[in-house]
């Protein structure tokens, strides 16, 4: 493995990309840490580290997660790139229910070109609309975090003239963005990886000095503080490498349908003959579920809260503090939501009947099943199979931090590094840049991270796909790369922290 990245700074082009993309990452997390003119970001750091591991500002946490701490600093960069991915999700959905779209994406470059141009403008539209309503907010804090933050306690976030602040913010912020969308497109194009998915794995990951520092201070705690021993630390590795190892084995999970394809004879020459196989992933939606679950289900506690406190209802207070996290409504809530979201993406991205009319177009079939409606029919019935096994899967991966953090007293900085949307996304977008680098191994005749197994071993003959499913050898091997990246990360920082 370490001899990998060892070759990966002999090959020029390699090389190159790798500097590259670091380099862009740099940018990013510099323009993290750039506070917007006329905001004091003091009395918003206070407040959510007084509030670390309860459920006061969830909303605000979850999405300060995903801009790598940016939203707390107060920075130009506050938005971060997920006003980006909301336009580019929404364009991906419509193009499943609107006809235009759906011929504007199969005419090729030029079609997809013009969707890039549609999901930019709508970027710049959600980020005036979600930054005018930020500002708003942090101009009467009491409206996005509760009753429990105090102005006369905290201080005042704003600092300048009000009017002036908003409209200079939200075209700073409104840049930021666009800034970090153009890093994640020249990174995707020139770098290594895919530049949106790395820029958020580099936010999430940037808490790591701070989760290190919470670590030591568990294990090691200071004379007279109870923490956690030696035993309890080693439990804590281990439950780190098995859930490291089942979010890989889900991840790159398939099941692979055999294929075959008829001889035909065009001209002189046999065609066909072959056989092939369609790989079917485990979890088809990714991440997608949890995140959508994890925001919707903060809206009725608002709500409800927000009601509760204004007409003086008791039963709507209690109602809204059952949908907290740390409570079985919430959870139970939880799992059911990323079942819908589950069930509703793999309904809207995944088209049976189209794959089955293909294969029928150019002569394959699945031995045992006819071709046309029947394969549709074997083909959905099976997605819906894995769809539940993933769904499980991935509500287990979502409430395991909570776990952590409620059941075993462990600080939330170091909980979110136990599963959840954070890692489930790190350990995904590490998996994809490592399979990229690979490729530039294999392509140069090197030994990739792995001898016995390959990330999603290359097949010529997947449809659909770029590999094969990875062996249960492979897969605990991964392991070892993927787990040792975020440790090795972890002790560094240690080791700086201690040593100062």
């Amino acid at each position: 493995m370490f001899s990998a990245f060892t070759n990966s700074l002999k090959i020029p082009e390699l090389r190159s990309r790798i500097f590259y993309t670091l380099a862009l990452l740099f940018v990013a997390r510099v323009g993290a840490h750039i506070p917007l003119p006329g905001l004091d970001p003091h009395p918003l750091q206070e407040f959510f580290k007084q509030q670390a591991g309860s459920a006061g500002g969830a909303l605000v946490g979850l999405y300060n997660m995903f801009t790598g701490g940016a939203l707390v600093k107060g920075a130009v960069f506050a938005l971060g790139i997920m006003p980006y991915i909301s336009a580019s999700i929404i364009f991906q959905l419509m193009t499943a229910v609107v006809p235009a779209l759906s011929r504007l994406q199969q005419e090729g470059d030029v079609g997809r070109q013009k969707l890039t141009q549609y999901t930019r403008y709508a970027t710049v539209l959600i980020c005036l609309v979600q930054g005018a309503l930020l500002i708003l907010a942090l101009e009467n804090p009491s409206r996005l975090f509760g009753p429990n933050f105090d102005v006369n306690v905290y201080g005042s976030i704003v600092i300048v003239s009000k009017s002036w602040f908003l409209v200079t913010s939200v075209i700073f912020m409104t840049a930021g963005t666009l800034l970090l969308m153009w890093l994640g497109e020249q990174i995707t194009q020139r770098g290594i990886g895919n530049g949106v998915s790395l820029l958020i794995t580099i936010g999430i990951l940037a808490d790591i000095p701070g989760a290190a520092t919470a670590t030591y201070q568990l294990f090691f705690p200071a004379i007279g503080v109870a923490g956690l021993g030696v035993p309890q630390a080693i439990v804590m590795l281990l439950l780190f490498v098995l859930v490291t190892m089942g979010i890989i084995m889900v991840v790159q999970g398939q099941r692979k349908i055999p294929v075959q394809y008829a001889k035909r004879v065009v001209g002189n020459k046999v065609m066909g003959g072959q056989s092939s196989f369609l790989p079917l992933k485990v979890n088809y939606s990714g991440v997608m579920p949890v995140i959508f679950a994890s925001a919707i289900l903060l809206f009725p506690q608002q709500i409800f809260s927000q009601l509760g406190a204004a007409f003086n209802l008791k039963f709507l207070t209690e109602i809204s503090q059952t949908l907290l996290r740390g409570h079985w409504v919430y959870y139970a809530s939880m799992g059911t939501l990323i079942l819908f979201f589950s069930y509703f993406w793999v309904s809207v991205m995944f088209k049976p009947i189209q794959i089955a009319d293909d294969l029928k177009k150019y002569g394959g079939y699945i031995p045992g099943v006819r071709p046309g409606s029947p394969t549709a029919q074997f083909l959905d019935f099976i997605m819906t199979r894995m769809t539940l096994a993933g769904a499980i899967f991935l509500t287990i991966i979502a409430i395991m931090p909570d776990i952590l953090l409620f059941e075993l007293n462990v600080p939330q900085r170091i909980a979110i590094f136990f599963g959840g949307t954070g890692m489930l996304i790190t350990v995904g977008v590490i998996l994809d840049t490592m399979k990229q680098i690979e490729t530039f191994l294999l392509q140069r005749h090197y030994d990739g991270f792995l001898k016995k197994g390959r990330i999603r071993a290359r097949s010529s003959n997947a449809i659909g796909s770029t590999g094969d499913a990875l062996s249960s050898e492979a897969v605990m091997k991964l392991v070892l790369p993927t787990s040792g990246l975020l440790l090795l990360g972890v002790g560094i920082w240690a080791y700086r922290i201690l040593t100062k």
